[in-house]
């Protein structure tokens, strides 16, 4: 039997991707099935995007192009990002990337091994701790808890801190929660990391555009006394409603920029062509299909709230960014993990027990609220309904 040098075992998953495959599975089956699960907008790519990566093709973009990216696409990033938050980013230290994972995927890479730690926020992405694993540092988690609106606390981050520390991934907006860290927790951050020169950043602001309640995002591209440890990941895919393209963008610093390059060199080569032409129409066209969509996530972010504050032994605080809600059941007396695999089969509703996103998610659940407000409201009474009918 062949046995890999790595240890494989420690590679984690994303369980929404299974939610995703046992609901279509139980749909094909005849099942009515809301799907509530999966972390993708229910909008189509707006059409002067999808025109532009076809004006690509039909011009004969169809050959292998740089492994950073476009020079074009670059420019349009760093000019996008210096625009909106002051920054000063130059399209060198700009890597155009297949999606946002392969950006975790390289940053925890560079800086994890054995002996050493890595912060990662909890709730959270739960690709941070698998690749956190797998390279053999051990995961730290940085407590995101309801009583603050799901931001994390800059004093008990700093505190975590140690000798030790490597990488510290932030997440704002945040998945699975919905929170939003304030300016004025990221400003204290910025200042205690002073303390901390040799730890780098791993920003992933890929819900950077989706915010509500007025919130502008805080970026951490706008410190500059950050820049020179600040790993920046973002991209389409949420804002554009672009998840299959897979297209995404990273800012390094300017002394791990070449190694980013030959990791991608090594692995995937470059980003197809035509989807990064279709990247410069998102970012330099007409932003209303994108107002559009945030306007409707409100409409649907409020709505779901009132609706799960309504259920019983449920609450829910507000969500003041990308498009999920953290709804707390401790009070039902399931698990997490349990109450969803129960909402899938019984009640046809599909969630991420919060577990799946950390030891700090157990008493609560995942609900994306990317779907049609007629079934986002259907779901929940589902859900009250199973609620009333069964105990743990």
């Amino acid at each position: 039997m062949l046995h890999p040098i790595h240890n494989f075992s420690n590679l984690g998953d994303e369980n929404a991707f299974a939610v995703l495959a046992r609901a279509n599975q139980l749909a094909d089956q005849g099942r009515d099935i809301i799907n509530l699960g999966i972390g993708q907008p229910d909008f189509k790519t707006p059409p002067h995007i999808v025109k532009a990566a076809i004006t690509a093709l039909e011009a004969g973009e169809h050959g292998y192009t740089p492994a950073i990216g476009i020079p074009a696409l670059r420019d349009v990033v760093a000019s996008e990002i210096n625009g909106r938050y002051g920054a000063s980013i130059s399209p060198d230290q700009v890597m155009i990337m297949p999606g946002g994972k392969v950006t975790m995927y390289m940053a925890i890479s560079m800086f994890g091994t054995e002996g050493v730690d890595i912060l990662y926020p909890d709730p959270g992405f739960p690709i941070y701790r698998s690749m956190i694993e797998f390279t053999g540092a051990r995961p730290v988690p940085v407590p995101l808890r309801e009583e603050n609106g799901f931001a994390f606390s800059a004093d008990e981050l700093l505190s975590l801190i140690t000798p030790k520390t490597r990488l510290i991934i932030l997440n704002s907006p945040s998945n699975p929660t919905g929170g939003v860290t304030p300016r004025s927790e990221i400003d204290k951050l910025a200042r205690g990391l002073a303390d901390w020169p040799d730890v780098a950043i791993l920003s992933d602001e890929i819900y950077s555009r989706m915010t509500f309640d007025g919130l502008e995002h805080q970026s951490l591209t706008a410190y500059p006394d950050l820049q020179d440890r600040l790993i920046l990941l973002d991209g389409w895919s949420k804002t554009y409603a672009m998840t299959g393209w897979r297209l995404g963008y990273s800012v390094w610093p300017k002394s791990l920029f070449d190694h980013a390059r030959k990791l991608a060199v090594n692995s995937y080569s470059c980003v197809n062509s035509a989807a990064q032409f279709a990247g410069i129409a998102a970012l330099t066209g007409p932003q209303d299909a994108t107002e559009a969509m945030m306007a409707e996530f409100d409409t649907r972010r409020r709505a779901v709230v009132d609706a799960l504050n309504g259920l019983p032994n449920v609450s829910c605080v507000m969500p003041k960014g990308a498009f999920y809600a953290f709804p707390n059941i401790s009070a039902t007396g399931f698990k997490a993990k349990d109450l969803a695999s129960r909402l899938l089969e019984e009640a046809g509703v599909a969630t991420i027990g919060g577990p799946d996103f950390g030891v700090h998610g157990e008493g609560y659940i995942r609900l994306s609220y990317a779907n049609s407000l007629e079934n986002i409201l259907a779901a929940v009474e589902r859900i009250g309904d199973f609620l009333c009918q069964n105990r743990p």
